[in-house]
């Protein structure tokens, strides 16, 4: 579910132009815990927690970053859907996706997507791979190059989070395509404005609010809602998140080693 969720909250009107970018926004070091909620017969129910950390690393000898998120529901949980996901990405000093994998388990669904980019000549390229934990399906892999720049769940993440905000008009859309890990799809974003969200380090932040949807037969559905910290960090504080198979939230439990200070803080209790 945040593995979805977390992926792609805030991204910048000129995005297209180019795969790098300069970090304004996060340290190596940081590290964010979310608790996750399912809705169960108009009952929400606590069912597990998500880990987002950041660490300078290198990859192929050049520096860069990585970042692991860490999605576990709780053994109680796994009567309503079990889910166990890692995802890892690198990414260069300058922001460039590098590096994509994601290990799910989600219901009794077991797979690995990978995804691995280049660049020449001004066109962004990706080579996809799906392994299946199944000794009947073979691999499905797939290539894709695009003149404007491709990313991942979590390296849109990275990137987007360095861009100022400040000139987005409530309803503006925003266009990008992301590696999926079997094919890329065009992504659709919409400003909602700002709004003070209450999360579980009983704190409220003033976010900026934005939607993922998708359209289908013409008709735009609902997908995640994202609340963002309007300050320099720009933290995701809470996720909506409708599945075919009920809603799912998270909330925001604690942060640590965050690069600038939470000055999106309206009231601590």
């Amino acid at each position: 579910m945040l593995s979805v969720g977390i992926i792609c909250f805030i991204v910048a009107p000129g995005l297209q132009a180019q795969c790098t970018a300069r970090n304004e926004a996060f340290q190596s070091g940081e590290h964010v815990m979310y608790d996750l909620y399912f809705n169960w017969k108009f009952i929400w129910k606590k069912v597990g927690l998500a880990s987002l950390t950041t660490n300078a690393t290198t990859y192929r000898s050049q520096p860069a970053f990585r970042f692991n998120l860490l999605s576990v529901g709780s053994k109680s949980s796994d009567f309503f859907f079990k889910m166990r996901d890692t995802l890892t990405c690198y990414v260069s000093e300058r922001l460039e996706p590098l590096y994509f994998r994601k290990a799910a388990e989600e219901g009794k669904r077991h797979t690995v997507d990978e995804a691995w980019f280049s660049y020449a000549d001004g066109v962004s390229h990706v080579k996809q791979r799906r392994t299946w934990y199944s000794p009947q399906r073979e691999p499905q892999e797939m290539e894709y190059e695009d003149s404007r720049c491709i990313f991942d769940m979590l390296s849109i993440l990275a990137q987007a989070r360095s861009y100022d905000p400040a000139d987005y008009k409530v309803g503006d859309k925003i266009l990008f395509p992301m590696a999926t890990g079997r094919r890329v799809e065009e992504q659709t974003l919409i400003y909602r404005g700002k709004e003070n969200v209450e999360a579980n380090n009983d704190t409220t932040y003033r976010c900026l609010v934005f939607s993922f949807v998708e359209y289908k037969k013409g008709k735009e559905r609902e997908v995640i809602t994202f609340f963002v910290s309007d300050d320099k960090n720009h933290l995701p504080i809470r996720l909506d998140m409708y599945l075919n198979f009920g809603a799912a939230k998270a909330f925001l439990k604690s942060v640590r080693g965050n690069r600038y200070p939470m000055t999106s803080v309206v009231e601590e209790k």
